[in-house]
């Protein structure tokens, strides 16, 4: 088994540094369905245009999202799409956690409405 030096690790730590804000994920789901201007974006995620254009800068910086001038807009798209990928990863964890939890309190149901309590 190969050594992991923490350098090595700290771009890693910097991709899902990006990619733990909650802002930049709502940008990220808009922009699944397609290439959007920044107006779009603002629209579609309720946010904000100073923020909306903050979490652009540093999806973009971090090559996740890329910009194209068009015309007097810019339009952004995904770059990297496994970033998607890993949000689908993780959430299909999550609704498996959810669901083991659900079972473990079904499983508890019977004790709450015994009368031994």
């Amino acid at each position: 088994m190969s050594e992991v030096f923490p350098g090595a690790l700290s771009p890693v730590a910097d991709y899902f540094k990006v990619l733990s804000e909650v802002s930049r994920l709502q940008v990220l789901c808009c922009l699944k369905s397609g290439a959007k201007n920044v107006t779009e974006i603002i629209a579609l995620t309720g946010l904000g245009q100073a923020n909306v254009s903050k979490h652009l800068k540093v999806l973009t910086q971090a090559g996740i999202v890329k910009r194209t001038p068009e015309g007097v807009s810019v339009i952004y798209e995904i770059a990297d799409p496994i970033c998607l990928r890993l949000c689908e990863l993780v959430c299909d964890r999550l609704a498996e956690r959810l669901e083991e939890q659900t079972q473990q309190l079904q499983s508890l149901k019977p004790l709450a409405t015994s009368k031994r309590f």
